[in-house]
């Protein structure tokens, strides 16, 4: 194969970014369609534990924003992979035989966790987490109504979809590492008391303080720790 110069790299990057913005406008139109659509389903877990729940507008523009905010959303789910298929198409050439048997897994499989982990949050933690909240609220000393802004919980759900997503991406980072040389199988048999200790402090800070939502978030985090290191490969 014949080696390209700089440029041609360039122009050839170029052109897959110009691809992939064209095809991004393309589905934020649509997205623009179903962001109504999408708010409701995103809403469904705090209506299902908050029977007469409702969410408020607080400003004149907050509609505007949410459709916008969540076309856009919608619009980097569906490119992300036409993105990661664009850069397996880049480096690809680049690489050599083995380094490609292990990277192309790598971007297949980094979408179908970041979805698992939103999913998890989605259908399992969510109802939990908004149970809490709506009981702590009505439970309040004092006479209280409970009304939260669009804005503000939709901000904090797809925060939490963010969160849980990128955090399931921790098998690959684990492998990755290990297939580099840079982390070996050995050393994290040795770190994983701490690493179980790490997963339990950071399941009690993401999630509200009761024991049910901190195991929630931390027995799947710990599973998905104990699964990275039956796939790394052995000193």
């Amino acid at each position: 194969m014949k080696k390209m110069t700089m440029m041609q790299h360039f122009s050839e990057l170029r052109r897959r970014i110009l691809w992939v913005a064209l095809i991004f406008a393309c589905v934020f139109v649509v997205g623009w369609y179903v962001a109504p659509w999408i708010q409701e389903f995103l809403t469904r877990p705090l209506l299902t534990v908050w029977d007469e729940g409702a969410l408020i507008y607080t400003g004149l523009t907050d509609g505007l924003m949410i459709q916008f905010s969540l076309a856009i959303l919608f619009a980097l789910l569906i490119i992300m992979p036409v993105m990661l298929w664009h850069v397996w198409a880049f480096v690809a050439p680049g690489l050599k035989k083995n380094e490609r048997g292990f990277v192309w897994p790598v971007l297949l499989m980094s979408p179908i966790l970041f979805l698992l982990g939103a999913g998890f949050a989605f259908y399992v933690l969510f109802p939990v987490v908004f149970g809490f909240f709506v009981e702590l609220n009505q439970a309040a000393p004092v006479p209280a109504v409970l009304l939260p802004a669009a804005r503000d919980y939709l901000t904090f759900t797809i925060g939490l979809l963010k969160v849980f997503g990128v955090a399931f991406q921790l098998p690959l980072v684990l492998i990755l590492l290990n297939r580099v040389g840079v982390l070996k199988r050995m050393q994290v048999l040795k770190m994983r008391r701490y690493a179980i200790v790490f997963i339990v402090i950071v399941a009690a800070v993401l999630t509200p303080p009761d024991i049910v939502s901190q195991i929630l978030l931390a027995l799947p985090m710990w599973a998905l720790f104990e699964v990275s290191i039956l796939f790394m490969r052995r000193d």
